[in-house]
């Protein structure tokens, strides 16, 4: 697979293996940004971790209580913040270039589930 894009209503993911430096492309609603591939494999990693998290989380607290959740990488910080069944995903580059992007609550579902079809490592 050298490139490959999906999307639906306020997200987009995508991938092109050749370009170079940067080969991901993530955006939401009204921002879009590219990725180098260690920054996207950052990303999808720590997103999937959060996920796990927050489902983990889920018999701890209350059914409307909210909780904040966040990792970080020499490259990347991400947060994941709401209820255990409903949160928004943020995410910051902290290194080189700078920019910030967010999916709020209604389509992190659809995004994680694309995160994980864009197997490209």
């Amino acid at each position: 697979m050298t490139a490959m894009l999906q999307e639906g209503d306020g997200w987009r993911l995508g991938w092109n293996e050749e370009r170079e430096p940067f080969k991901a492309l993530v955006g939401g609603q009204y921002w879009a940004m590219e990725l180098t591939q260690d920054e996207f494999e950052d990303l999808r990693r720590l997103a999937q971790q959060l996920a796990h998290t927050m489902a983990a989380m889920a018999a701890e607290l209350m059914p409307d209580e909210h909780i904040t959740c966040e990792q970080e990488t020499a490259q990347l910080w991400i947060e994941a913040e709401g209820a255990c069944h409903s949160y928004d995903l943020r995410f910051i580059l902290l290194h080189g270039r700078g920019g910030e992007g967010a999916w709020p609550a209604a389509v992190v579902p659809a995004v994680l589930e694309g995160l994980a079809r864009i197997n490209v490592f």
